[in-house]
């Protein structure tokens, strides 16, 4: 393999990059080994990342040894939870891009030969596994763990219960007192949110896409046994750097196809639609947003996790981790066997040894799914024609008709819902929260969690060219493609016009006329750039759309 750490370390004329290095503590010895990047997205802005720092750590022990040795460096990451229902959701997104960016930036300013990824939450996730892609030099990721549950009243919360506690206290249905309660609760420790959100979502997907160790996924950040994963991650670094094994030799089409139906058994986040095409981008993997959809129609759901279910990713844990539902669907032939993965085996190899727990209910079997389909659905039709993302896992509704109640922001609709200005058989549109329009495609757990803890889940549907948190359950529709700033029929709807859904034909349907579609668009006039300088301005200008995975490389 070629060895681009000798730019650095090899000559006469490298000696004051030797002399730098010498500074933060490399030897003689040193100089011939692989130069190893090891990359974490650890602060103290969210609990998600708490963890970085430290397994770091761990993982340059595992690195360090008689052929590479290992320096740690970090990216930035930001807090969904708190960022979440004000302007700084806009950044969030945005971050996924910078993450990516900024690794490959000191990859390619230091040669590094390989690097370990860590990361905790939604957005760091996706970020690293776009960065190995992308640079294409031996990686390893490894998840920084999952929060445990919080306790309230004897039962197990999570952030979301915060979210659909506001709209509760706010619709008088609990008080000030308790929210608080749920507030103090919720969040015990670090880790990234407990349920099946984008997070572990995210973390299960690296896992099944095989570019982490099989059964890291799901430890919770608090275990011991992170910290062993951790040197273990660092320790297979040098054997894929030794037998030159890279981020595209695992991430094939196939094994992309494994990652998706792990997420569609799972019930996972819509936001892996987003994320699998943005990582597939980098990996220069043609993968299109309808696969989505036609793997959904042969792979049931199956585990029973939150947002919609009862478990967490603890109890996954617990009953053996991904590897468990990986050898279900093997076993059933859902996903290909033959997919390379960090460990250097196949995926069938590494699970050969993997026992199904037969007293469990985390997750079902195929022969008594908890539906017949999987979790995510590509939708179509006149009001997204190039498509949009419904989780289906949790709902119940197939069909929703009813009157447009238009928004041109979340927080308008946040208001209006405050004010009881949205009630039951609305269509809550809101629109100019696409990667563009937003800019950043806000995530709109505030108002999904809003609706549902004001008694309005099931009689409200809610559309947007926005995105949802891991966490929103209903009728929520999301990534609606072209977006309003591209476009897109969402932009031309108005007040009282009646859409229609309906998940088993695949259609989403604003019911006008050709003609007066053409109509409202020879009178429509695009909103001003909400920002006109600064990061926002630059993405928005770069960006893709949604169902290409907004990304802007």
């Amino acid at each position: 393999m070629v060895k681009f750490s000798d730019d650095v370390t090899q000559g006469v004329e490298k000696s004051a990059a030797r002399a730098m290095l010498r500074a933060v503590g490399l030897e003689d010895e040193d100089f011939n080994k692989f130069q190893v990047g090891i990359v974490s997205a650890g602060n103290e802005v969210t609990p998600c990342n708490l963890t970085g720092p430290e397994l770091s750590i761990h993982a340059k022990e595992g690195v360090n040894g008689n052929d590479s040795a290992g320096l740690i460096f970090s990216t930035i990451a930001v807090s969904d939870g708190i960022s979440m229902g004000h302007e700084g959701m806009r950044a969030s997104l945005v971050s996924r891009e910078v993450i990516a960016d900024s690794v490959e930036l000191v990859m390619h300013a230091e040669r590094f030969d390989g690097m370990v990824t860590i990361a905790g939450c939604d957005k760091s996730l996706p970020g690293m596994l776009m960065a190995s892609a992308r640079i294409n030099r031996p990686a390893i990721f490894l998840y920084g763990g999952s929060s445990l549950p919080g306790v309230y009243k004897g039962k197990d919360i999570s952030i979301v219960d915060v979210f659909e506690g506001i709209g509760a206290f706010e619709k008088g249905i609990i008080s000030e007192e308790e929210l608080y309660e749920i507030e103090c609760n919720a969040c015990p420790g670090q880790g990234s949110c407990a349920g099946m959100f984008t997070a572990n979502t995210m973390a299960s997907v690296g896992e099944a896409i095989g570019m982490s160790l099989p059964g890291t996924a799901s430890i919770p950040a608090e275990d011991q046994r992170l910290r062993t994963a951790a040197k273990e991650s660092g320790l297979q670094l040098n054997y894929l750097l030794k037998e030159d094994i890279k981020p595209r030799d695992i991430m094939t089409l196939e094994a992309f196809k494994n990652a998706i139906t792990t997420v569609l058994a799972l019930g996972g986040s819509t936001n892996a639609v987003l994320h699998l095409l943005a990582i597939s981008y980098e990996a220069k993997i043609n993968l299109d947003l309808n696969t989505f959809d036609e793997l959904g129609k042969s792979v049931p759901h199956l585990a029973d996790m939150k947002p919609f279910g009862k478990y967490h990713m603890v109890d996954l844990d617990k009953i053996g981790g991904v590897p468990v539902v990986s050898k279900i669907l093997l076993e059933n032939k859902l996903i290909d066997p033959n997919c390379l993965t960090v460990t250097g085996k196949t995926v069938g190899e590494n699970l050969e040894n993997i026992d199904i727990p037969k007293t469990q209910d985390v997750v079902s079997f195929p022969n008594n799914p908890i539906s017949k389909e999987g979790g995510i659905a590509i939708l179509n039709g006149t009001l997204s024609p190039n498509g949009s993302v419904v989780k289906t896992a949790g709902i119940e509704v197939n069909e929703f008709s009813g009157p447009a109640n238009v928004f041109e922001s979340e927080q308008d609709a946040i208001d209006a819902l405050f004010k009881n200005k949205i009630n039951k058989g609305d269509v809550v549109v809101i629109r100019n929260e696409g990667p563009k329009g937003g800019p950043g495609m806000r995530e709109m757990l505030q108002i999904t969690a809003a609706i549902k803890g004001a008694g309005l889940g099931k009689n409200v549907l809610l559309i947007t060219d926005g995105r949802f948190s891991g966490g929103t359950t209903g009728l929520c529709i999301g990534h609606v493609t072209p977006e309003s700033f591209d476009l897109g029929p969402i932009a031309i709807c108005q007040n009282g016009d009646f859409i229609n859904l309906n998940v088993s034909k695949r259609e989403l349907n604003l019911e006008l006329t050709k003609s007066e579609i053409k109509k409202r668009f020879e009178s429509y006039k695009l909103p001003e750039p909400r920002y006109k300088s600064g990061v926002l301005s630059k993405y928005s200008k770069l960006v893709s759309g949604a169902d290409s995975g907004a990304v802007t490389s």
